[in-house]
């Protein structure tokens, strides 16, 4: 079997690289890390829904493009390429999936078309103190229509204006406005905000489906299959970024009369980067097929892809330091940016150790 991308997705992959190029450059990512006021670029949100890429796999009925998750994956590894900052991630491959997975109708007729354009941001809110979200760690409750409780850390928070909120009896939906405020945080990755969200008495409906068995937590894990697969191919960009910037400062920075690239050691780096890089994509690959086609494998290949992108990235963005030497620890430089980008990434969505032992558990059941 074939996993690779057609021609057609390639061609538009190199369309997108060719895009963030020239719209998403170190300087655009540094202007939001360096304006402690800034929680994204604007414009380039304002650009990239122009493109059509928030609305890739949204079917054309709700004003999408209706291409499928194989090209919003072609697109996410763009985006993590460039290190985009922007709330792509939290409204694509959160929030837009809880809609088209479990929306109603008239949730799905109202929100997509203004995901697909750019008008909505979104955000996903479920865990409510550090730790593993799980039953007893969820408070939230919703009576008569009105949520009440505290989430955080919420990626996005501050300016979604569309949050998909996990109470103890399924997933809401939550318009920013009356009964929502929110408290920035501070965070490791700046150009990905993050905050504090309170609800007090604000309404919200009921996410058509999701309340599964009286709670959320199976339409969330559901949720979370597909953004992992998605989050993996923006980590593999990342990654595959990190190992092309530690390459060519090996080959560029001379020590002792010789290129630095030169040294066993290095090669040694760049070397496990690889290795570490294309396992990720393998995983990643597999993970794209199950989400595209469906299959029943997704749970097992969301968890792969998850584990081994986080790990490729991490690795990646720290040995690109390494290799840069002293320089590579400066707030000049731009390794900086990536290893903030890994770890905000490897979060996002329950840490590493949350996924192993979700896909441990997932093999035991189907090998029973």
């Amino acid at each position: 079997m074939n996993f690779d991308y057609s021609d057609e997705q390639k061609m538009l992959k190199d369309e997108a690289r060719r895009f963030l190029a020239a719209r998403c450059g170190p300087a655009v990512v540094r202007g939001v890390l360096d304006d402690g006021a800034k929680s994204h670029d604007a414009e380039l949100w304002r650009a990239v829904a122009e493109q059509g890429w928030l609305g890739a796999a949204i079917p054309e009925a709700h004003g999408g493009l209706g291409l499928g998750h194989v090209e919003l994956c072609a697109l996410a590894e763009e985006l993590g390429r460039a290190c985009a900052p922007i709330p792509f991630a939290s409204t694509v491959y959160f929030v837009a999936e809880a809609l088209m997975l479990f929306g109603s109708d008239a949730q799905q007729a109202r929100w997509l078309p203004r995901i697909a354009t750019g008008e909505a941001i979104g955000a996903f809110a479920t865990a409510e103190a550090p730790g593993p979200v799980t039953s007893r760690s969820i408070r939230a409750s919703v009576a008569d229509g009105k949520l009440s409780g505290v989430k955080l850390p919420v990626t996005d928070g501050d300016i979604a204006s569309l949050i998909v909120v996990l109470a103890i009896d399924g997933l809401y939906l939550v318009e920013r406005g009356e009964g929502v405020s929110a408290e920035v945080l501070s965070t490791l990755d700046p150009t990905r905000s993050a905050a504090r969200l309170t609800f007090a008495d604000a309404p919200a409906e009921r996410l058509g489906s999701s309340a599964v068995d009286g709670d959320g937590f199976t339409a969330v894990q559901a949720v979370l299959d597909r953004a992992a697969v998605l989050l993996a191919f923006e980590q593999l960009g990342g990654a595959d970024r990190a190992l092309e910037m530690a390459k060519a400062y090996a080959l560029d920075r001379y020590a002792f009369g010789r290129q630095i690239g030169g040294y066993q050691a290095i090669k040694h780096k760049l070397a496990d980067m690889y290795v570490r890089n294309e396992l990720a994509r393998s995983n990643a690959y597999y993970g794209a097929w199950a989400l595209n086609a469906g299959a029943a494998e997704l749970p097992v290949a969301a968890a792969a892809a998850r584990i081994s992108a986080s790990d490729a990235f991490w690795f990646a963005s720290k040995e690109n330091i390494q290799t840069h030497g002293g320089i590579g620890f400066t707030w000049e430089a731009d390794p900086q940016l990536y290893y903030r980008r890994s770890r905000q990434l490897a979060l996002v969505a329950g840490a590493p150790a949350v996924w192993r032992e979700r896909l441990v558990a997932q093999l035991d059941r189907r090998n029973a």
